[in-house]
């Protein structure tokens, strides 16, 4: 099976600034959850940044579907097939839900396509369905996080992009976001995501990326990076998995 996506030792920074991916190489398979995962300041979200436009690449390619992405717009990567959530969710706290997700599908040139769409997302997770005309502000924070990752679907993208997902949700609600990243997978829609809850991102996800002071130290399949006794002792506490 070829790969979907190809980061090769890439070097990125903000404006001026130092570079804070120094040589990060990511190889992303298509229809599977990978879970990058790393100390504070190892360079995760600006990788995700990196890959989708958002800051320039000095060294290095991204290669997505054999095309170089270097260069492009975030609008054009996500035209291309890549979409983004950050950490911040990036919703529209005044909007409905509705409305969000119509915001979702602004790179659609169809309205009635987009409407059908919306109206396909609202079916698959009814929890926004009962929200629908709901302000987005007003949600709780698993709910907003479930507007912000099923918007993603709206442009039916090959790969999601999560910075964070379960940052400030309960375990409980943490667990229902990874079940819908195993419902994306499962449907072809690949996910990458980083995760600071290293155990519980590894756990849930196909293939591991082990990111330090900017550089891929480690990838390989979920269950090796969690049976790796370096990775145990230097990212997981010292806990050895079950």
């Amino acid at each position: 099976m070829s790969d979907l996506l190809q980061v090769t030792n890439i070097t990125a920074g903000y404006g001026d600034g130092p570079a804070i991916l120094d040589g990060a190489r990511l190889t992303v398979e298509p229809g599977k959850v990978h879970c990058i995962i790393g100390p504070n300041g190892a360079g995760k979200s600006t990788l995700l940044k990196a890959i989708c436009g958002m800051l320039t690449i000095r060294k290095g390619d991204v290669i997505f579907k054999g095309e170089r992405l270097n260069g492009l717009r975030p609008d054009q990567i996500l035209r291309k097939g890549i979409c983004f959530v950050p950490q911040e969710r990036a919703l529209f706290p005044k909007m409905t839900v509705r409305e969000n997700l119509r915001m979702g599908g602004y790179v659609l040139n169809d309205a009635k396509l987009r409407d059908r769409r919306i109206d396909e997302i609202l079916e698959r997770f009814p929890v926004l369905r009962e929200r629908a005309d709901q302000h987005a502000g007003t949600m709780s924070g698993g709910q907003q996080q479930t507007l912000a990752m099923a918007r993603t679907l709206i442009v039916k993208p090959d790969i999601v992009m999560l910075d964070e997902p379960s940052l400030g949700l309960a375990p409980k609600i943490v667990q229902e976001m990874f079940d819908i990243m195993k419902m994306m997978s499962q449907e072809g829609v690949t996910v990458l995501l980083v995760e600071q809850n290293a155990m519980m991102g590894l756990k849930n996800s196909d293939w591991g990326v082990v990111l330090d002071l900017g550089r891929t130290l480690f990838e390989g399949p979920a269950e090796a990076v969690l049976a790796d006794p370096r990775i145990q002792e230097l990212y997981l506490g010292g806990r050895k998995v079950a």
